[in-house]
């Protein structure tokens, strides 16, 4: 393992900018980074970094002059070409004040500061950035949650780069805590050991290697051919509240809750399906710049077992059959090619499925980020046209979970009861809560009653709600 060399880009790209810059013109955005801004499509990457200490906003600045800003990605609006019609880049004055953004908090309104950084995060993808800067902005919370003194919240638009060409640009401004004139080491991808040898000597090597071809080739067939089915809507995922429609998916807001997972949890599971954690970087992965994207449909079955293995079974099943498959490539050269013949028809693509989901590598070991010791790097994103924000109808939404609910049992072998807390605002109300219970828990007397001594007044809080007589007392005059 070494240590991480910096940050570069395809030499062509930088090389025909720099150029492009000093004639006065622009390099036109790529294929992929105009996909980024269809109606549908116009997704923004929002990164939570968490700090051990208080964020300095001076030090930040500063720090951005010489790191961020020499990118011309960072530095460099996006506007129309007269010519082509399209959009292209043309380097811009940055004004750090439009993109560095310092909220202030009342003291006396900072309860749950967790909640607080979540609610924020979430209302900052109600909005986008307008395109006459460049579109990214960066903002400093110095308020303290459970997992950190303070959160930054970088906001960048997909256009201007995927997440592994931003985590090697985070990654090139970042040194190691225990060594800050050091770049920090990546966990390099181990040699894999040769499945190919056998003790059947030359001719038994051969078939397997053949073996191994075919099996390529196949299972590449098989998922190019699925992918184009979903592109082209022969093919897609089963309505369910997690499935969204398209048509909103930028201007509905993203709930960001940000959690901690053992890496103990996700050994036992590790050794019990008797496997390996797969090393996710492959050395000098972070040469190239751009949005290199490819897609892999990951099938995902909703039923219950009676043993959760099962699911990780198959789960890893899958898996091991799509690492042998060239199916993200092909999925990134299609998307690449398809968007110059077919423009929204790739676009729209992941309307068909029900998740987006992606993951990228970070530091081994403790870094700091302008001096500021990190605690944690949270990314995601919004915009994307799938998700359970797209809800044309909350009203409809709500009446068909119920129906779908009555269709479903609950097992025997837990409390016959369960509770769905649907966060959607209908008619009638804001949220709604769906309550199940087993009739031989009791009558709706008994339930009423028990629910009746959970409540309190709205006029006072402490007192249990007064209840009318179905039956008044009749008159003794009687």
């Amino acid at each position: 393992m070494g240590d991480l060399k910096p940050i570069k880009v395809k030499a062509n790209v930088e090389e025909v900018l720099m150029e492009k810059y000093e004639e006065g013109g622009g390099e036109p955005l790529s294929p992929m980074a105009r996909m980024f801004h269809e109606p549908d499509s116009n997704i923004y990457i929002i990164t939570m970094i968490g700090f051990k200490t208080q964020i300095n906003p001076q030090v930040f600045k500063a720090s951005l002059l010489h790191t961020l800003l020499k990118h011309p990605r960072f530095s460099s609006v996006q506007v129309m070409d007269e010519n082509s019609r399209g959009l292209k880049w043309v380097p811009t004055t940055v004004d750090l004040d439009n993109h560095v953004i310092v909220p202030k908090f009342e003291p006396n309104n900072i309860h749950t500061p967790d909640k607080i950084v979540e609610d924020y995060v979430s209302n900052l993808s109600k909005s986008t950035i307008k395109m006459s800067i460049p579109m990214w902005d960066l903002h400093l919370l110095n308020l303290r949650t459970s997992y950190a003194e303070s959160t930054a919240v970088l906001r960048i638009h997909h256009s201007l780069g995927d997440g592994t060409s931003l985590m090697s640009l985070f990654l090139a401004s970042t040194r190691k805590v225990s060594d800050p004139q050091t770049l920090p080491t990546l966990h390099m991808m181990k040699k894999a050991n040769s499945r190919t040898k056998s003790s059947g000597g030359f001719l038994g090597n051969y078939f397997i290697k053949l073996w191994l071809v075919l099996s390529l080739f196949w299972n590449t067939f098989v998922d190019v051919l699925k992918f184009l089915a979903t592109v082209f809507m022969f093919l897609k995922d089963t309505e369910t509240p997690l499935k969204g429609g398209l048509g909103n998916g930028a201007t509905t807001s993203r709930r960001f809750v940000h959690r901690m997972v053992s890496l103990d949890d996700v050994k036992l599971v590790k050794n019990a399906m008797y496997t390996e954690l797969a090393d996710m970087m492959k050395k000098n992965s972070f040469a190239r710049w751009g949005n290199h994207i490819g897609y892999l449909l990951f099938p995902f079955t909703i039923a219950l077992r009676d043993d959760p293995l099962d699911y990780l079974r198959e789960a890893k099943a899958t898996m091991d059959r799509k690492k042998a498959s060239l199916e993200a490539s092909y999925s990134y050269f299609m998307a690449k090619y398809f968007l110059k013949f077919c423009g929204l028809k790739i676009a729209t693509f992941p309307s068909q499925t029900t998740l987006w989901f992606s993951n990228v590598p970070g530091p081994q070991e403790e870094v700091s980020y302008y001096g500021h010791p990190v605690a944690y790097v949270a990314p995601s994103c919004y915009g994307q046209p799938n998700g359970k924000n797209n809800i044309e109808s909350p009203d409809k939404f709500v009446e068909d979970y119920v129906s779908n609910l009555s269709k479903t049992t609950i097992k025997m072998s837990i409390p016959m009861w369960d509770l769905h807390l649907l966060n959607l605002k209908t008619s009638n109300a804001e949220t709604v809560a769906v309550l199940r219970v087993h009739h031989s828990l009791g009558d709706g007397t008994s339930l009423m009653s028990l629910f009746l001594a959970s409540t309190r007044k709205l006029s006072d809080p402490k007192e249990p709600p007064t209840i009318v007589p179905i039956i008044k007392k009749a008159n003794s005059g009687t």
